[in-house]
């Protein structure tokens, strides 16, 4: 069968615009003599779409343009996401489907079977599960299709399954001679080399074709990759989409295409990328034409400030510097460099005035105390202040530039440096930071070296280093890495590492400062656990105590 492959960028809840998206691929297959056109998972209302599900308005929108889009629908076949909806009174009476339409009609519905509850997914909220799972004849084949999530439970690949039910291998058992995966799958770094060893060994296994259709695009803090896939009967991945963008290619079965070996880049070239994407989607769906960074001197800010850059543009990314009499020379003329590197806008405002000041007025109330973490805090708010006044002024994302390690520390500010409507490093170790800065510097010198090479400082007092309240980031990011995503306590982490020095204080730490994170700006995922809501955590526990 020759089978078009339209991945997409779908915007929650634009009916509009992805009906349009979904008749302009569908024209395009027709026009190339396809016999069937494939769309991702939920491709006409946007993935995840949420809590508009719960809303009846909706829901009948997404019928009337699903059946809108069936009608333009000739003898080729017209396969995409959208939503049903049954009456039995149980439930929530509305499925996750896959919608087969030709000849002007919706002709098949294929319901999600296994509806995923971890990490980002919590799809039981919204939707039931299938009440049968079945092959349909089309032209000559057997159509086995599936969606997401059904497909990731195949008892050759997994040790464990999530699910005793297999609906893939139902389809395989009723006959199937193509299998067909519409799918929405949050990008991490190393799952697209998991999505292709597993279909590889579903389909060597089952000796049959397969198409894999995926999404692409960022919706908050999720990004969508693409990096569709097709495998012949033999398990070689032999047809695959561009990664993080939208694309369009056919896939025949009865062509023997060459094998596709590498599905996965350098850690580098996938973070860049994706951190990118995800920036430059997140200002184009909320229509924010510029950004605006705090610029320190320190390498996050200066890492935050590349990528803005890459995503955007050099003459729509904003930075201010925010001097205060503990701010080093070498900080001040490092941002400098870094503004003249990047060729920026720029613009100084020294701190130290207003923070004098608030330190008068806040006198009476201290009261003779010795200075302490408040003083320390109130130079952090006094940034947050300046770049919130100038985002409002000129309506500016501001970009937070903490990391994954500082947010899971608590070695932030809340109201200071924690201020801005997306944090886009804050799925990234600090040890990967330096990696990244390290890689981008690989051809020229963009970043200067002496951001990379100076020991990190908060500069909020008198000669401060961050290993002055932290451990060495090379330990603390393996600590951290084995308790947020591998899901390790303490003990075991200690046996793992051979050291118990600071472990158990710093899980302490973790839980003490999730309070923080509840309050933080969206982080762009690009692990298999980021902070946000596929990580929820209790802010009042009791389960490990100082």
């Amino acid at each position: 069968m020759k089978i078009s492959v339209c991945q997409i960028n779908s915007i929650v809840g634009d009916l509009k615009g992805n009906k349009q998206k979904i008749i302009d691929g569908y024209r395009k297959g027709v026009n190339d003599n396809v016999e069937l056109v494939v769309f991702p998972e939920l491709a006409l209302i946007g993935y995840p779409p949420l809590d508009l599900i719960e809303k009846k308005e909706f829901r009948k929108a997404v019928m009337n343009a699903a059946e809108e889009i069936a009608k333009k629908t000739k003898n080729v076949g017209l396969l995409f996401g959208s939503i049903t909806e049954d009456d039995d009174q149980v439930g929530t009476d509305v499925h996750n489907s896959a919608l087969l339409c030709f000849d002007g009609k919706i002709q098949f519905i294929q319901n999600k079977t296994l509806i995923p509850n971890y990490d980002v997914f919590d799809e039981m909220r919204y939707f039931d599960s299938a009440k049968r799972v079945d092959v349909f004849k089309f032209k000559g084949e057997k159509l086995g299709i599936s969606i997401c999530e059904d497909i990731w439970n195949d008892s050759d690949y997994w040790c464990i399954r999530r699910y005793s039910n297999d609906p893939v291998n139902r389809l395989i058992l009723g006959g199937a001679t193509i299998l067909i995966n519409i799918s929405a799958s949050p990008y991490a770094y190393k799952k697209r080399e998991d999505r292709r060893e597993m279909l590889s060994v579903l389909t060597k296994g089952n000796e049959i074709p397969l198409l894999y259709v995926c999404y692409v695009g960022g919706q908050t803090e999720l990004i969508f990759d693409g990096a569709s896939m097709c495998f012949n009967k033999n398990g070689d991945l032999v047809k695959m989409g561009k990664f993080f963008e939208e694309d369009y290619f056919i896939f025949d079965t009865k062509i023997n295409y060459p094998k596709i070996e590498i599905v996965e880049r350098s850690f580098e070239e996938e973070i860049i990328d994706s951190i990118t994407y995800g920036l430059r989607e997140y200002c184009k769906k909320l229509n924010f034409k510029k950004v605006l960074i705090g610029l320190s001197g320190g390498i996050d800010s200066a890492i935050v400030t590349y990528f803005a850059v890459k995503a955007l543009g050099k003459k729509n990314v904003n930075v201010i510097m925010m001097p205060s009499a503990y701010s080093s020379k070498g900080s001040i003329l490092d941002a400098e460099k870094l503004v003249n590197s990047l060729g920026i806008n720029s613009n100084v405002i020294p701190i130290q005035p207003l923070f004098d000041n608030a330190l008068k007025n806040l006198e009476p109330i201290f009261n003779d105390t010795t200075p302490n973490i408040a003083e320390e805090n109130l130079q952090a708010r006094i940034r947050g202040l300046y770049l919130m006044a100038v985002s409002n002024k000129f309506n500016y994302l501001v970009l937070a530039t903490g990391n994954k390690s500082e947010l899971a520390m608590g070695y932030c500010t809340l109201y200071g440096d924690m201020s801005g409507g997306l944090a886009i490093i804050g799925d990234l170790y600090k040890s990967e930071i330096y990696h990244l800065a390290k890689y981008i510097n690989k051809e020229k010198e963009i970043i200067p070296n002496e951001i990379i090479t100076k020991a990190p400082s908060a500069e909020l007092k008198e000669n401060q280093k961050d290993q002055d309240t932290l451990p060495p980031y090379e330990f603390l990011d393996k600590v951290l890495k084995m308790y947020l995503e591998e899901n390790k306590e303490c003990k075991e982490i200690i046996e793992e590492l051979g050291d118990d020095k600071d472990v158990c204080k710093i899980l302490n730490i973790v839980d003490k400062n999730e309070y923080k994170r509840r309050q933080a700006a969206p982080s762009l995922r690009v692990s298999t656990k980021a902070f946000g809501y596929g990580r929820r955590f209790p802010v009042v526990q009791g389960w490990r105590k100082k």
